[in-house]
């Protein structure tokens, strides 16, 4: 039976496992900015949360292949469990690439700062826990 402690750490887990496969898809854009044909990737953070925490785990790590022959191919899935999405375009390009840089660094930056977020409010907890034991 599971206590509201170890929900809570579970929740910070989840959620940093999250963040770190969103920072990994905006990474993959940024990367892929000048590939023709790219689509800009992203997954909805709320929807992949909440199936890391009915999944009771925290999602697994998925391996990254440069080509869909190679062992461990994507599945339309990413690591979170959610669906992958595509982001809709601001302004097309000609080559048909939607990856548009202001957008996803301000992504980036935003997802990094969650990411600190969580990480500081889980080392608080773990912080708060050792000092009632002492």
């Amino acid at each position: 039976m599971a206590t509201t402690l170890d929900r809570t750490l579970q929740f910070q887990q989840s959620a940093l496992h999250v963040q770190e496969a969103r920072q990994e898809l905006i990474a993959s854009n940024i990367a892929n900015a000048d590939t023709p044909g790219y689509l800009a990737r992203d997954i909805d953070f709320r929807e992949a949360l909440a199936t890391a925490l009915q999944q009771g785990k925290p999602p697994p790590l998925s391996l990254s292949t440069s080509s869909p022959d190679h062992l461990g191919a994507s599945t339309g899935e990413n690591a979170a469990g959610s669906p992958l999405l595509y982001r809709a375009t601001v302004q097309p390009s000609a080559d048909g690439n939607t990856v548009n840089l202001d957008i996803e660094r301000a992504q980036y930056s935003e997802s990094a700062v969650r990411y600190q977020a969580s990480l500081r409010f889980g080392t608080q907890q773990i912080r708060d826990i050792l000092s009632v034991l002492n």
